[in-house]
């Protein structure tokens, strides 16, 4: 079974010394985590609230980055009352 290195709902950047392109600045959060095409590639489905839409990235294109607070204060407002730390 293969390890992943980010998780479902954690906050990524594009690593800008492999991949410098005109996308958005993020951060962007990872929606899900696709099923693995070999032992060494690991894709990854990642949403930016700059737009209406997923993008795929492989693992070793994305760097994990902290959420600005809006994005937390956004995550935690969403998440079921059973979930938050009081």
């Amino acid at each position: 079974m293969i390890g992943h290195k980010f998780a479902v709902g954690q906050f990524v950047d594009y690593d800008r010394k492999l991949t410098p392109s005109p996308r958005p600045a993020g951060p962007y959060e990872v929606t899900r985590v696709l099923p693995a095409e070999n032992a060494e590639t690991q894709t990854y489905r990642i949403k930016s609230k700059a737009e209406a839409f997923e993008r795929s990235a492989k693992e070793y294109e994305i760097v994990a980055v902290e959420p600005v607070a809006s994005e937390m204060a956004e995550t935690f407002a969403a998440a079921p009352a059973a979930h938050r730390r009081h």
